[in-house]
């Protein structure tokens, strides 16, 4: 039980932070799950965020779910969740109450500018962050020119033309397929893929 109310309490924190959504909560993830409890690498985080990533639902709490299960299962997961969503539900309530009637200070308006540079800081450190982690020997995942090349054309296709996300996933996906297919037999038969 002990166990459920630290990763409650630990997500606590962590959601009274979470301004900007999954990618700007990587350094704080970082800082107390990896470096500070050692409940993780940064290696199951940049999995776990992959998974985020095409499991529906915000990044960020399916984050503090695949975390929870890790960590003590179904309770664990409800107790993690729990806690990420508790501060930002709470803090959506009090602002909806209160900021209508405040928008329109220039206090208010200079508040939340500052809010979105600190954001921006964030997802730039988050961005950084993956990159060295896909990059090292470790993970591997760059480790050929198809890999950069998969990499940069999705890149380039979201900045440049906007590309459907979803489109990209697909398109990558069947790449990396395609890319990185076990050249030699198949462990269910004796063909070639």
């Amino acid at each position: 039980m002990r166990d459920l109310f630290d990763l409650f309490f630990t997500f606590v924190r962590i959601g009274l932070v979470a301004f900007g959504g999954g990618y700007t909560i990587m350094p704080v993830i970082e800082r107390e799950l990896v470096n500070g409890k050692g409940w993780l690498t940064m290696d199951e985080v940049v999995e776990f965020y992959t998974i985020g990533q095409i499991t529906p639902g915000v990044i960020a709490v399916n984050l503090a779910s695949f975390i929870g299960y890790k960590r003590k299962k179904t309770p664990g997961a409800l107790a993690a969740t729990a806690g990420f969503i508790l501060p930002g539900v709470t803090l959506v309530s009090v602002t909806a109450l209160v900021l209508q009637n405040f928008s329109d200070i220039p206090v208010v308006q200079n508040a939340f500018a500052g809010i979105r540079l600190a954001i921006a800081a964030l997802i730039a450190r988050t961005v950084v962050t993956l990159c060295s982690a896909l990059i090292q020997k470790r993970r591997g995942v760059l480790r050929n020119v198809a890999a950069l090349a998969i990499a940069l054309a999705s890149f380039t296709l979201s900045l440049v033309w906007y590309a459907n996300p979803v489109i990209l996933i697909i398109a990558a996906g069947f790449a990396g397929l395609f890319c990185f297919r076990p050249r030699g037999p198949h462990p269910l038969n004796t063909g070639n893929l």
